[in-house]
């Protein structure tokens, strides 16, 4: 069993103006498999914030993967992927190149997502769109290779 946070990163979101959609998809996606999820969260585009949970899972709760939801766009608000930058040890950049792949082969809007993955302590972390479809595809794309390399995070026999 695999522990997992999923950390949704909206400012509408968090205020109620609009229901978190997307983190409910990654939670569904774990119903039935070697994953359960143990922290859900939602919070505003904020760096700090960001900073603070993606250190406070990896570090506090040590679960094996972290899955963000959001801020991977464009707008000036956008700074997930920088975010989870500032606090990575080492990038992972196949698991984001396999989602926009996978992604891109139905829409080109795929490209557009500046998600990264990386790891931090004994955690993985991937930041996914924010859009459902996007998360859907994206999850598609990974989940069933991330077993191997969890273990090889946690040092595990694989």
């Amino acid at each position: 069993m695999y522990k997992v946070a999923v950390l949704t990163i909206s400012d509408k979101c968090s205020t109620g103006d609009r229901e978190d959609t997307s983190g409910k998809i990654i939670q569904d996606f774990t119903k039935d498999s070697p994953w359960k999820v143990v922290k859900y969260e939602v919070i505003p585009d904020e760096p700090d914030m960001i900073k603070e949970k993606l250190i406070q899972y990896s570090e506090e709760l040590k679960v094996d993967l972290v899955l963000t939801t959001g801020g991977t766009g464009f707008t000036a608000r956008d700074r997930t992927p920088e975010a989870t930058k500032e606090i990575i040890e080492k990038e992972v950049p196949g698991i984001p190149e396999a989602m926009r792949f996978e992604g891109f082969k139905s829409t080109n809007r795929a490209m557009l997502s500046r998600g990264i993955a990386g790891i931090r302590a004994k955690t993985l972390i991937i930041n996914l769109p924010g859009s459902s479809r996007g998360v859907k595809e994206s999850l598609e794309a990974v989940l069933e290779g991330l077993p191997h390399g969890l273990d090889m995070v946690a040092e595990k026999e694989h």
